[in-house]
């Protein structure tokens, strides 16, 4: 067996969840050695084909370090054809965390500086959650983290699906009405806060100003509540 392979069904056995084949699925997940080298076969020979390389084709844990892991699966896909598909994983169960901070009557976003955008993004505090820590301690923590704030009121907002077609991840978003705002975590990239009235994020969420992903839907979630006004 592959130290990809055997990665792979240590990961089997520690969260079936991520390999369940519920009733109905049009693409199902492959265990048996004999199917899985099917579809790695299947696979490779498509890959052959491009002009690409067959280790594409090797099932098991692609990747992992501490933030995340990218799992390749031997599938079975709708039409009935084998083959491989890629997709990624929090490294544990626990899911991420968002909140929507509002104070004194104003939502605060932070200026945050994202690698992988290589620019500045307008976002609220965000962050990963933790094994044995409850996702509204782990809201709390990153709101004390990020922006040096205490949360007075914190009601959940349900969960967010980030990449449903690349990510088995899910984030806990919340609405959270704060006492103060303190130090800033600049180690982490966050240059500033801005204080903004809820009419005017609409206005920026519309013009496309603010484009983040979780800023939006937790937005969308506490208005649908009726949780901002203003």
């Amino acid at each position: 067996m592959t130290p990809e392979r055997a990665g792979y069904e240590a990961l089997r056995r520690e969260r079936p969840e991520l390999f369940a084949n519920p009733e109905g699925a049009i693409v199902e997940i492959l265990t048996d050695p004999a199917d899985v080298a099917w579809a790695e076969d299947a696979a490779a020979a498509r890959l052959r084909e491009a002009g690409l390389p067959e280790d594409l084709a090797r099932t098991g844990v692609a990747y992992a370090d501490q933030y995340l892991t990218l799992l390749r699966d031997a599938v079975r896909f709708p039409d009935g054809t084998p083959g491989t598909y890629i997709r990624e994983v929090a490294p544990g169960a626990a899911p991420g965390v968002a909140v929507l901070p509002v104070f004194d009557g104003r939502v605060v976003l932070v200026d945050h500086f994202r690698h992988a955008l290589r620019t500045w993004s307008l976002e609220i505090p965000r962050g990963f959650g933790e094994a044995g820590v409850t996702p509204e301690d782990s809201a709390r923590r990153e709101l004390a983290e990020e922006i040096g704030a205490g949360a007075v009121q914190l009601t959940a907002l349900g969960h967010l699906r980030v990449d449903s077609a690349m990510s088995a991840d899910r984030v806990a978003l919340f609405h959270a009405e704060i006492d103060r705002l303190g130090d800033l975590d600049t180690a982490e990239g966050i240059s500033g806060v801005r204080l903004i009235s809820v009419g005017d994020l609409a206005e920026m969420i519309a013009a496309a100003t603010v484009d983040d992903g979780y800023t939006m839907a937790a937005f969308l979630r506490a208005s649908l509540r009726g949780l901002l006004t203003g």
